[in-house]
């Protein structure tokens, strides 16, 4: 009997952890409906790669991200416009950073994904359910950039992010960064506000609604998801707690090949640098609806009736 009630506890306990873990410590991420309306902000990725066996006779990936907030002040509209990608590795993940790119370059100390929910990277982005998925991680959310295509364009709408400033889902002093598979950092870009809306450089024209990976704003994208591309990289690096992402340091001297394995990310990095505010901030300043730390209510509760009924079975 004493076997049978320790085995009941522990089986309640294991379905509090799995449920609990699909979401961020702090619950879902909140949509934010208050944006700045005409707000952008682009990030261009610069002329030569940080990975350099990328691009062994030179060169990176050319282009540019645009994010604008949507007219209604509801979520980002985030459009993508890349060329001369990698001829191999792919697919490859982006996703928005919490330290900018400093001045020489290194996207190993962009840090972690913005994850101001401390959602983490062990248990992969569900697409299907956006608001369980660490803020920063796009292509989870919105799908890879896929294997053997030189071009790529997309556009959509992330509700999570943010162009409000000083709170934990703002982006805009920031940095964006791509990876192949294995969490190797090929490049990265800083956001910049552009006032005006100036000529985009890179290829192709400025235009959100002419490409073949667009959607509707809902966040499902299911055309260009490759089945949210669970291929032992756990969608990209999600990485823990906004600030300890070094797994995929590539020793800061790019001679890693893209298919070695990363090192583990240290201990200890809780925040962002002094350098990127709004970093620690509550994420649930965004407006919206007030979900944190529901999920984890919702788990323990569950966790509670199967406490509850194995205990009323044993006596």
């Amino acid at each position: 009997m004493r076997v049978s009630t320790q085995l009941s506890v522990l089986l309640a306990a294991a379905t509090t952890q799995v449920s609990a873990q699909d979401t961020g410590e702090l619950g879902d991420a909140a949509e934010v409906t208050n944006n700045p309306v005409g707000v952008e902000y682009r990030a261009t990725l610069p002329d030569s790669a940080f990975f350099k066996p990328a691009y062994p006779n030179g060169g990176n990936i050319k282009g540019w991200v645009k994010a604008v907030a949507n007219e209604d002040g509801r979520g980002v509209r985030i459009t993508l416009n890349l060329e001369n990608l990698p001829k191999t590795g792919g697919p490859f993940s982006y996703h928005l950073h919490v330290a900018p790119v400093p001045e020489n370059g290194n996207c190993t100390e962009t840090l972690a994904h913005l994850d101001p929910y401390i959602r983490g990277e062990d248990t992969p982005c569900n697409d299907s359910a956006p608001a369980t998925c660490q803020v920063g991680d796009l292509s989870g959310k919105h799908g890879k950039i896929p294997a053997d295509e030189d071009d790529f364009e997309a556009s959509y709408v992330d509700l999570y992010a943010s162009t409000v400033e000083d709170i934990g889902a703002f982006f805009g002093n920031r940095s964006i960064v791509f990876h192949y598979p294995n969490k190797t950092r090929i490049t990265c870009a800083n956001f910049e506000r552009v006032e005006g809306g100036a000529d985009l450089p890179g290829g192709g024209d400025d235009d959100d609604n002419d490409d073949d990976h667009n959607d509707d704003g809902d966040n499902d994208d299911g055309n260009d998801n490759d089945d949210n591309d669970n291929d032992n990289d756990n969608d990209g690096d999600n990485n823990d707690n906004d600030g300890d992402d070094a797994d995929d340091n590539d020793d800061d001297d790019n001679n890693n090949s893209p298919s070695s394995s990363t090192t583990a990310p240290p201990t200890g990095i809780t925040a962002a640098p002094t350098n990127t505010e709004g970093a620690g901030s509550d994420p649930a300043e965004t407006t919206g609806p007030t979900t944190a730390g529901a999920p984890a209510l919702r788990a323990s509760a569950a966790g509670a009736v199967v406490l509850g009924v194995v205990a009323a079975f044993l006596l």
